[in-house]
Order: C-alpha cells, then sequence, then structure tokens
C-alpha cells in the first residue's frame, strides 16, 4: 500500500513539473525570457501578435508564432537582445528581453511561459467609453462612443505609423490598416497645384477611413497648401506642412491625411477630367471659324 502511494506521488509529481509555467506580468517593463541553445521555449501570449526581431540576429534565432503563441528556439548563444510583440489588434507592444546560453550538462528544458496584464490597461488614446445602463431603442446596434472624435484619432494614428518610432504608436481598439487600390488616380485632388499625389497607406476605424497621401511640389515656385483647394468629399484633411518648397529642395514633399466616412478615398475622390490640349482647342476654334 505504502509503495503504491509513493508511485502515485511521483507520478503526481512528474506531471504537475511538466506542465509548470513561468508566469510574467506585464507591466511596461521588458520581461526577461533566458533561452537555452538548441532548445525550443514556448510563450504564450493569448493576443494575435507579430514579432519583431533584430536584422542583426540573423539566423541564430528561429521564431514561429501562431495563435497566441509564440516558439523561441536560440541556434547559437546570443547576447542581451530586444524583441518586439505587437498587438495585431490594437498596436500595443510587449517587450521582452531574450538570452541564449548552451545548457549545462543534465539541465532540464526551460519551463514555457505566459505573459498576462498585471491590470486592465488604462484609458487609451480613441478607446470606447461606457455610456451607462440606457439602451437606445433602434433596430441597428448602436455606435460604441469614443472620448475622441474618430478623424483626430485615426489622423494621430497613420502620423505616428508612418513617421514615428514603432514603440511610440498608441494603441488604438478596432483600427485597421487597409490595402490601398492599385489604380486609384489621385490626379484630382488638388487640380490647381502644379503636384504629384502618391497614396501612403491607409487605416480605418468603424466608419471612417483615413488615407496618407504624399504631395511632392513639381514647380520651381514655393506653394502654400489650402484645405479649400482639395477636391473631394473628406470628412477631415489634415496637412503635415503648410507649405512646399521649389521641387529638389528638402522640403518640396508634405503629407496630407485625409479622412472619409461611409467609404475609403476613391469613393470620395471627384472624377479626373482629361485636360484639354491647347493646339487641338486652337485647330477646331480655326475649323468653326472657316
Amino acid at each position: 500500500m505504502k509503495r503504491s502511494c509513493l508511485i502515485l506521488l511521483a507520478w503526481a509529481s512528474l506531471v504537475t513539473s511538466a506542465q509548470a509555467v513561468e508566469i510574467l506580468k506585464w507591466e511596461r517593463l521588458p520581461l526577461a525570457i533566458p533561452l537555452h541553445v538548441d532548445q525550443e521555449r514556448i510563450v504564450f501570449v493569448e493576443r494575435n501578435v507579430r514579432v519583431g526581431v533584430p536584422a542583426t540576429l540573423g539566423d541564430a534565432l528561429r521564431v514561429q508564432s501562431t495563435g497566441g503563441t509564440i516558439y523561441l528556439r536560440a541556434n547559437a548563444p546570443i547576447e542581451p537582445t530586444r524583441l518586439q510583440l505587437q498587438d495585431m489588434n490594437n498596436g500595443e507592444l510587449i517587450l521582452i528581453d531574450i538570452v541564449a546560453t548552451p545548457a549545462a550538462a543534465g539541465q532540464p528544458a526551460l519551463e514555457p511561459v505566459k505573459i498576462v496584464a498585471d491590470q486592465p490597461l488604462p484609458n487609451q488614446y480613441g478607446q470606447e467609453v461606457a455610456t451607462g445602463d440606457e439602451l437606445v431603442e433602434d433596430e441597428e446596434e448602436p455606435k460604441p462612443l469614443r472620448e475622441t472624435p474618430i478623424p483626430v484619432v485615426l489622423t494621430r494614428y497613420a502620423a505616428q505609423s508612418l513617421y514615428a518610432p514603432l514603440r511610440t504608436v498608441e494603441p488604438v481598439d478596432g483600427i485597421s490598416q487597409v490595402q490601398l487600390r492599385q489604380s486609384l488616380d489621385l490626379s484630382s485632388l488638388l487640380p490647381l497645384l502644379t503636384l504629384r499625389a502618391t497614396a501612403l497607406g491607409a487605416w480605418a476605424l468603424d466608419d471612417f477611413w483615413v488615407t496618407a497621401v504624399k504631395l511632392q511640389n513639381l514647380s520651381a515656385t514655393p506653394l502654400t497648401l489650402d484645405p479649400r483647394d482639395l477636391q473631394g468629399n473628406f470628412a477631415t484633411a489634415t496637412f503635415q506642412h503648410r507649405t512646399l518648397g521649389t521641387r529638389g529642395d528638402p522640403s518640396d514633399t508634405t503629407t496630407v491625411y485625409l479622412v472619409t466616412q461611409g467609404s475609403d478615398l476613391s469613393g470620395a475622390l471627384i472624377p479626373s477630367i482629361g485636360r484639354i490640349d491647347p493646339m487641338v482647342k486652337t485647330e477646331t476654334e480655326a475649323g468653326h471659324a472657316r
């Protein structure tokens, strides 16, 4: 009987050790996750994340990510290096510091790691806000209210995504990057100015879209940008700079953030009309005169 109890206890101990998981709390401080060379370590994040790996690591680290689980395997010793885990839903970053060393003889494999939030995240820029217990009688599902107007949220997020370091991009629940149409014609956007317009990227939140458009001066004179010159149906328009230098000057380029509602940018633009060749027009008028 005693022997049976000892065997049962030993088996329970093995099961417990096999299922042991190290819990790490994410409190905005980098989390240390050591690795052993030629051993795989599992990291549970329970979020859909994208792993940012420095190019300097090369083939020294193999990273696989699926369904909120990350598999890290060091193929060689690695000096302390920081990885970035970005939540694909809201852009939030989790920072982890890895270091890989050879395992000592007989040393067991490192247990899996689970990263958890220590407490609910504080209010974020553009986060939905509670409206109390009142319910609005409506056939359609009511749209969430946000602490900041959505056009402001989208414009700020687009500017940060294009020009700010990734770690400083403030997460926004529900925002997503959308694919731009390759055939998007922007020639009618600012028809009175001699410049080139090129779409850089687009993001969506609820019923709004923001499209970042690069503007480059093609003339030999400086240009002053005025939102009233924009042609299209836009909720808001924000220029990164109000003036453009002459062509070839470092200041000849800027970005405008166009926010549309109910449709992406393609549905807000005015169809372009082909320019009339002055020579053709003159010959036509001459023919009528004869």
